[in-house]
């Protein structure tokens, strides 16, 4: 992410109810930028997923590890990174869950969501961070 003068950054202890504050506090946001609702639903399911992954599965829901948040709302777009304290992942070893047995399982439908929500999803720092941009539709 560009270092750009309204940057805001929000950390949390990995647990699953501050997930719920720091999607308000962001949506309330982009609502007051003009963001379609389209866009904010979008936008939600996608950050909170990514939270969700953070705090479940990089941090083991172990609140002495933190979460951090990293975000720019612009005029033309959302702009994110979420990071954590985990040992980071294999993005294309998850598998499909759209296939086989994948479809009967309860997890692995985070990664879909996110890129299908967003303009750019992409994993850096060995998976630890994901960085997710939405651009404003005109």
């Amino acid at each position: 992410m560009q270092q750009q003068i309204n940057l805001k950054t929000i950390v949390i202890p990995s647990s699953h109810g501050r997930i719920c504050d720091v999607c308000g506090r962001i949506l309330s946001e982009l609502k007051c930028n003009n963001f379609s609702e389209d866009e904010v639903f979008g936008i939600h399911l996608a950050i909170e997923e990514a939270l969700i992954n953070a705090v479940k599965h990089g941090n083991g829901a172990d609140e002495a590890k933190q979460v951090k948040i990293d975000y720019c709302i612009s005029k033309d777009k959302f702009e994110v990174n979420i990071a954590d304290e985990g040992s980071g992942f294999e993005p294309e070893a998850v598998p499909d869950p759209r296939v086989g047995e994948n479809v009967f399982k309860a997890s692995g439908r985070g990664l879909l969501l996110m890129k299908a929500y967003m303009d750019q999803v992409e994993y850096v720092a060995r998976g630890t961070c994901v960085h997710m941009i939405k651009y404003k539709k005109a």
